[in-house]
């Protein structure tokens, strides 16, 4: 999952990325709204963590333009405005979550599960294609209930499909959802992480279907 944390306060914006990273997501990071505003129009974000109070405009400015172009990635809010006036305008704005400061990054971490699980599954607990189960609230994948082992890269690539499935992705949709702006990925990297996944899967009634001049499906196929 690709995260874009919009926080100016460098140790929170710190302490969250890191966090974030550990967990295995792709984390741009950005304390101006002006900078956040171009970064949403140039890449597609699976997820954004907003601050309201920021040095050039109020979050929630952000927030209100996002909606009204008709972006429905998921919004947390992250902010130390603990009016319930404040909060009820924000979720009403188009928030998803509200979470004030200080708060526990183990807070953090399952609230942002709690809106990967509504925003891929529709509140199902799990993804199943084929005998594979991935639980991209967990970020974990089984097969017929036996941990399948996965690099975070792999992991990654299974998420960014399987939050697409049964459409087409392309490769650079891939590249955008595993990298960050410090982090590349070749087109050989790509491909070889590609094969690697599709080895795994193998036996799992699930494929990765090349689409030939548009990208990859991940789809139920027969083993």
């Amino acid at each position: 999952m690709r995260v874009l944390v919009v926080e100016d306060d460098a140790a929170i914006a710190d302490a969250v990325c890191a966090t974030l990273a550990r967990a295995g997501h792709a984390v741009d990071r950005l304390g101006r709204g002006r900078d956040a505003e171009r970064a949403l129009r140039d890449h597609p974000y699976d997820l954004l963590l907003l601050d309201l109070g920021l040095p050039d405009s109020d979050g929630a400015d952000l927030l209100r333009s996002l909606r009204q172009r008709g972006d429905t990635m998921p919004v947390l809010v992250i902010t130390a405005r603990d009016a319930l006036r404040e909060r009820v305008r924000t979720l009403d704005l188009g928030a998803d979550d509200y979470l004030v400061k200080p708060f526990a990054l183990a807070e953090l971490e399952a609230r942002i599960r709690a809106l990967q699980r509504r925003r891929a599954t529709q509140g199902a607990p799990e993804l199943v294609v084929g005998r594979l189960h991935l639980d991209l609230a967990g970020r974990r994948a089984s097969l017929d209930g036996m941990p399948l082992e996965l690099t975070a890269r792999e992991l990654g690539l299974l998420e960014a499909l399987a939050m697409r499935r049964d459409r087409v992705v392309s490769r650079a949709s891939l590249v955008e959802a595993l990298c960050d702006w410090d982090t590349t990925l070749t087109d050989n990297g790509l491909d070889i992480s590609i094969y690697r996944l599709r080895r795994k899967l193998e036996g799992s009634g699930a494929r990765v279907r090349t689409m030939r001049g548009l990208g990859y499906l991940l789809e139920a196929g027969d083993d």
